[in-house]
């Protein structure tokens, strides 16, 4: 074949135009981009503003022009207040990330070991997840623990004969504890319980036929085969309690604040950090060193959790 160009019909045809809507990462964009542009507006920008904040005199404005470094982190640790909250948020811990582990692995096991009803149980625990925690928190003050010999626990304990009791009373013994716990469990029970049924749909069911041949059953199944084959699920389990309990403010808020006498000693960090920033003083300056602190006191829990549990670890 011969000549300076090819037959027509050997040429390669030509590529059709691409139009802007045939990008591949137009649509990535469309659905991603809101959620994206929310994380950076709502989340990311109040993360930098406080921090700038925090280094400013910025007392009843959010355009401060007097610079102060590290002030408001000595003051922020110096402060018995914070310090007191800090340690409110550690009593709240011991109570509320056990228990909870506790109960929604429970829960999850008998769930999964059910044989009728398993969706209907499943769902009716993990409905309390949908409920607000303002609205639980109301519910638990006016209607559960209301007053002392009002509300639904003293009425049922009243059948009993056992006198009222002063649920919210800050004096000893401090039955409030009771209140923000049991509020907070039903709230966050469910949600963890659905956690470890979907780690226990990923055992092998292998290994419990292999140690039912060797007798291996009940409490011995669970304690060789089950817990073990739990232990991502687990750790992630309690580092997201425990960042819940570091962010444990509506029941403490909508519970607590408006009862007479409320102790300092019962609020936690970010009850104390909305008051300070938010209260009369509006001292966003403090505030924000406050979060700050409080941000990096996260982060190190969750480091220490990750690095005694083994989170990330891979394993052989």
């Amino acid at each position: 074949m011969t000549g300076a160009t090819a037959p027509a019909a050997l040429r390669r045809p030509a590529s059709p135009r691409r139009r802007w809507t045939d990008s591949p990462h137009l649509w990535f964009w469309i659905f991603v981009g809101p959620f994206v542009a929310g994380l950076l507006v709502f989340v990311v920008v109040p993360i930098i503003w406080s921090v700038w904040l925090s280094f400013y005199d910025a007392r009843n404005t959010v355009t401060p022009t007097h610079f102060v470094g590290f002030d408001n982190y000595t003051r922020m640790l110096g402060d018995s207040a914070f310090r007191s909250s800090l340690l409110t948020f550690v009593v709240f811990a011991i109570f509320i990330v056990p228990t909870t582990f506790v109960l929604s692995l429970a829960l999850a096991v008998l769930v999964s070991n059910t044989r009728a009803g398993k969706s209907f149980f499943r769902s009716v625990f993990f409905l309390p997840t949908a409920c607000s925690y303002v609205v639980a928190a109301m519910i638990w003050r006016e209607s559960l623990f209301g007053g002392t010999a009002a509300g639904l626990v003293n009425t049922v304990l009243g059948w009993c004969g056992v006198a009222p009791i002063a649920w919210l009373s800050v004096v000893h013994p401090p039955w409030y504890w009771l209140v923000l716990v049991t509020v907070r469990l039903w709230l966050q029970l469910g949600f963890f319980m659905v956690l470890f049924l979907a780690a226990l749909q990923r055992v092998p069911r292998q290994l419990y036929e292999a140690a039912a041949l060797d007798g291996a059953t009940g409490w011995k199944a669970f304690r060789y085969i089950t817990f073990p084959q739990l232990r991502a699920t687990s750790t992630a389990v309690l580092m997201l309690l425990l960042v819940n309990a570091f962010q444990a403010f509506d029941e403490f808020y909508n519970v607590l604040t408006t009862t007479a006498g409320y102790p300092p000693y019962a609020r936690p960090p970010l009850v104390y950090l909305y008051n300070v920033a938010l209260g009369n003083g509006q001292d966003f300056g403090d505030g924000s060193a406050g979060a700050v602190i409080l941000t990096l006191l996260i982060a190190v829990f969750a480091l220490l959790q990750g690095r005694l549990t083994g989170l990330g670890r891979r394993e052989v």
